[in-house]
C-alpha cells in the first residue's frame, strides 16, 4: 500500500482526533465552534504533526458550509483572489447555509501583498479565515489580519495521546495488523517521535517497510535507534531532530564557541529550515543571553532578520553565519531577561498597586487640584540629569529588580548610578 500510514489513519471525525483537549476537549471552543455550525476566523498555531490540518479537514466535514483550501507554499496572489471570487458568489447565494470557510496551510508562507488579498474578504465577512502556521503569527501574520482571527495553539502530544495513537495504528491498520506488531519499549519511539504523530507514525511506516512479509514487526528502543541511523531522513522531513539541533546552536552561543554556532547552523541549512526561524532565535537570544554587555547585538540581530526577508536563500547564509559568530564571541548578560521576570513575578504577587501621586499625568484642572503631579522632580533640571526621588509604588520602596552582570559594560552602568544615588542622598 502506497498511501502513508499517516493518511491512512488521518482522523475524519472529533471523536476520532487525538490531543488538544484544551481545544476539542467537551468544553474546547473549536469543538463548540464545529458542534455549533458557526466557525469564527482562526489561526491554528503549532509545531508540525500535532493535527492543524486535520482539523481543518474535520471541520469541512462536519459543517455544512463551502469549504476552500489553498496551499501557501503553492498559491499566489491571482489564486487567493480566484477563490476569493468563489466565496463571494457563494456568499451571496440564498442556497448557502453559511458564510464559506477558506482553510490556508502554512499561511506564514504568504507574503504581506498576499495577505493583504485576504484581508478585505475577511472584514466583510465574505469568508471565514481558517490558517495554519508552524511560525508564531504575531511575527508572521499581518496585524489587521491577526485582529480580525484568533489564536489557538497547539502542543506537542504527550504520554498518554503517543500511547493511544501506537495503540490505535496497531488495531486500526491492515498492514501493521498483517505483520503482528509486538511493543516491548517505547521511550526511543516517542523520543525520536518528538511529540510529533506524523513523524512518529512515519517510524512505524518505516519499521514494517524494513520488516519481511509474515514477520512480526518488533518496537523496542534497539530496533528503533538502528533502523533510524540507517535512514534518518525517514522520520523528519524538516531537518533531523529540528528541537534538538536549534537546541545546540543556542547553546553553543550562549557557551561563546563560534565554531559549533556555525556547524549547528550548516546543519539546518541543509536540514531545509527556515532562514526566518533561525534569525528569529537569533534577535531572541540577542536580547536573553547577550543583553546590556553588548547591546550592539541586538541591533546586528535586527538587522539580520531584516537581511533574511530581503535577500532569501542561498545568500541569506552569510548574515546568518555573522550574527551566529559575533554573538557567540560577544560578553554575555542575562541581567535584563531576570530583571523583567522578577518585576513580573511580583506584579502577580502584589497586584495593580497605585502609582505615585507626583508620577501621575495630570492633564485637566481637577487632577491638577488632587495632587497628581505635585512635586515631581524633572531629571533635566538637575546637574548631570539625574534626581533621587521615589519611582517606584509605596510598598515597594526601592525594590531593586535589575542586578548587573560581571562585564565591563553593565559594571560601569552600575557604579554610575551607584555613585548618583550616593551623591544625592548625602
Amino acid at each position: 500500500m502506497n498511501i502513508p500510514l499517516a493518511e491512512r489513519l488521518r482522523p475524519k471525525s472529533l471523536d476520532d482526533y487525538i490531543g488538544q483537549k484544551h481545544l476539542v476537549g467537551p468544553d474546547g471552543v473549536v469543538r463548540r465552534m464545529i458542534e455549533s455550525g458557526r466557525i469564527a476566523s482562526f489561526i491554528l498555531w503549532g509545531p508540525p504533526g500535532v493535527g492543524k490540518t486535520t482539523l481543518a479537514r474535520i471541520i469541512a466535514n462536519t459543517v455544512n458550509v463551502p469549504y476552500y483550501t489553498l496551499s501557501a507554499v503553492n498559491s499566489g496572489v491571482k489564486d487567493v483572489r480566484d477563490v476569493l471570487d468563489k466565496c463571494k458568489r457563494d456568499a451571496a447565494s440564498m442556497f448557502t447555509t453559511g458564510r464559506p470557510v477558506l482553510f490556508i496551510d502554512e499561511i506564514h508562507r504568504f507574503n504581506k501583498a498576499q495577505q493583504d488579498s485576504l484581508l478585505g474578504a475577511v472584514e466583510s465577512g465574505i469568508v471565514t479565515l481558517i490558517g495554519a502556521t508552524t511560525e508564531n503569527p504575531s511575527f508572521e501574520v499581518i496585524r489587521p489580519l491577526l485582529s480580525r482571527a484568533q489564536v489557538y495553539t497547539l502542543r506537542p502530544l504527550e504520554g498518554e495521546e503517543l500511547d493511544e495513537l501506537l495503540a490505535r495504528a496497531i488495531e486500526k491498520d491492515d498492514v501493521l495488523r498483517a505483520h503482528g506488531v509486538e511493543v516491548e519499549q517505547t521511550t526511543a519511539l516517542f523520543r525520536f517521535g518528538g511529540g510529533d504523530a506524523r513523524k512518529l507514525l512515519n517510524i512505524l511506516d518505516l519499521l514494517e517497510q524494513s520488516t519481511p512479509r509474515g514477520e512480526k514487526i518488533v518496537i523496542n528502543d534497539r530496533v528503533i535507534t538502528d533502523r533510524l541511523q540507517e535512514n534518518p531522513a525517514a522520520y523528519d522531513k524538516g531537518g533531523e531532530m529540528h528541537y534538538d539541533i536549534i537546541s545546540a546552536f543556542i547553546k553553543s552561543i550562549r557557551g561563546s564557541d563560534p565554531d559549533a554556532a556555525v556547524y549547528w547552523l550548516a546543519r539546518m541549512i541543509e536540514g531545509g529550515e527556515e532562514p526566518e526561524f533561525i534569525a528569529r532565535r537569533l534577535l531572541i537570544l540577542a536580547a536573553e543571553d547577550v543583553g546590556l554587555a553588548n547591546p550592539n547585538a541586538l541591533l546586528l540581530a535586527n538587522a539580520t532578520f531584516d537581511a533574511i526577508h530581503k535577500i532569501g536563500w542561498p545568500e541569506g547564509r552569510i548574515p546568518l553565519a555573522e550574527c551566529a559568530v559575533y554573538l557567540a564571541l560577544s560578553p554575555k548578560s542575562n541581567s535584563a531577561y531576570k530583571a523583567i521576570d522578577a518585576a513580573l513575578a511580583e506584579v502577580r504577587e502584589s497586584g495593580d498597586l497605585p502609582v505615585p501621586l507626583h508620577l501621575r499625568n495630570a492633564p485637566t484642572k481637577l487632577m491638577k487640584e488632587m495632587g497628581y503631579g505635585r512635586d515631581y522632580k524633572y531629571a533635566h533640571d538637575y546637574p548631570g540629569n539625574f534626581v533621587v526621588q521615589q519611582y517606584m509604588p509605596d510598598s515597594l520602596g526601592h525594590r531593586a529588580f535589575w542586578t548587573p552582570c560581571d562585564n565591563p559594560a553593565e559594571v560601569r552602568s552600575a557604579q554610575l548610578q551607584n555613585q548618583r544615588w550616593r551623591q544625592e542622598e548625602k
